[in-house]
């Protein structure tokens, strides 16, 4: 494993690619450098149309031109941000090992007939442009063995977060939202929660002509209706027991509208609380009756002040933090783990855990494109 590596992340919110630059040092898995690069509009619009079920496609052909079209195109939105990550640390394609890339989401369907999860950018394509060996497509083989084939970062958040004598628990708030429990001594768990930032941010598109709300600003201004929230918190998703994963396929705009529907007619703010306080709770009720002593925030969500102030507020005897208190930037979390499995492909070790996905077994994780 000894070596540096690039982790390269796109999420289920579609807004940009996370690459990070991180070296083993003895036991610690240092994170050099990283960057963020936007996804262009048009791509991020593509993006959603061809994830979102039922989309209709009329700008470059049918579906499966658009899937191979994005295939390319993500991919070589990919290889950029690794090479332009190379060039800000002043750092040789050839000091590299390999690449770990993620790819972007489009479906994830682990509970159908015949289960699949499905990403794009392919990894020719970003080992071709960079000249560096490729580790891609990691969720599949753990799908494969009965597996969730998500959520796949508790084992690296156990391997940088856990504490000997402390009950954590780490929550990446993405589109979806995920925990891992580490309890002392204890098995490592962890599952999806439900949504994360997905209806909060395709809110904010609608109503603001932004991205997202910036800290949680606009809905903090509004007041949370009861009646919609009792609505959100029936989605049949958050009835069932772990393992399970999740994805903004689910929890959609076009879920929300229906529930809204139903409701009857409420300020833009309002919904923007309502949805805030949504994840909160569902966060909170997936940790159970006995929460951690502290809870790490990492990824887009945990700069969105309303939402922590809300997950604080419902968890008074937890001590709520980023994971910028642990020295890794909350940005880059997930791109640091896939850098990290990256590593674990190539030593031949196993990346994910069978507790939390519920495969059958252990498995090494993903395929290797050579550079």
């Amino acid at each position: 494993m000894p070596g540096c590596y690039i982790g390269l992340m796109s999420g289920t919110s579609m807004d940009a690619v996370d690459a990070v630059l991180a070296e083993t040092r003895g036991d610690d898995f240092i994170v050099r450098a990283a960057r963020s690069v936007a996804l262009p509009e048009p791509v991020a619009l593509a993006l959603r149309r061809l994830a979102t079920p039922g989309g209709a496609f009329t700008a470059e052909g049918d579906a499966l031109d658009e899937l191979g079209r994005l295939d390319r195109e993500v991919a070589e939105l990919f290889a950029g941000a690794a090479i332009g990550l190379l060039a800000a640390a002043g750092v040789d394609a050839g000091e590299v090992r390999a690449i770990g890339s993620h790819g972007q989401t489009l479906r994830h369907r682990p509970r159908a007939a015949r289960p699949f999860t499905l990403q794009v950018g392919d990894p020719n394509v970003i080992a071709a442009a960079t000249g560096i060996a490729v580790v891609a497509d990691f969720r599949r083989r753990d799908v494969a063995l009965g597996g969730q084939g998500a959520p796949l970062v508790p084992a690296f958040h156990a391997a940088v977060f856990a504490a000997p004598l402390e009950y954590r628990a780490v929550l990446n708030l993405g589109g979806i939202a995920n925990l891992t429990l580490l309890p002392p001594g204890g098995p490592v768990t962890g599952f999806d929660t439900g949504p994360g930032n997905t209806l909060m941010d395709a809110w904010a598109r609608r109503h603001l002509g932004r991205p997202y709300d910036a800290g949680g600003a606009w809905a903090a201004s509004g007041r949370t209706d009861t009646p919609l929230l009792q609505q959100l918190l029936a989605h049949p998703y958050l009835a069932l027991a772990p393992p399970k994963s999740t994805g903004p396929e689910e929890f959609s705009l076009a879920w929300l509208e229906g529930v809204l529907s139903r409701v009857g007619a409420l300020e833009p703010a309002a919904v923007q609380a309502t949805l805030c306080e949504f994840t909160a709770r569902t966060v909170v009720t997936a940790l159970g009756d006995h929460p951690p002593a502290r809870l790490v925030a990492c990824g887009g969500g945990a700069h969105n002040r309303a939402l922590l102030d809300c997950i604080a507020a419902l968890l008074p005897g937890t001590r709520v933090e980023t994971s910028s208190a642990h020295d890794i930037d909350p940005d880059y979390v997930e791109a640091t783990a896939f850098a990290w499995l990256a590593a674990r492909t190539l030593a031949g070790l196993p990346g994910n855990l069978p507790a939390v996905t519920g495969a059958r077994r252990e498995a090494v994780l993903g395929a290797v494109w050579p550079a």
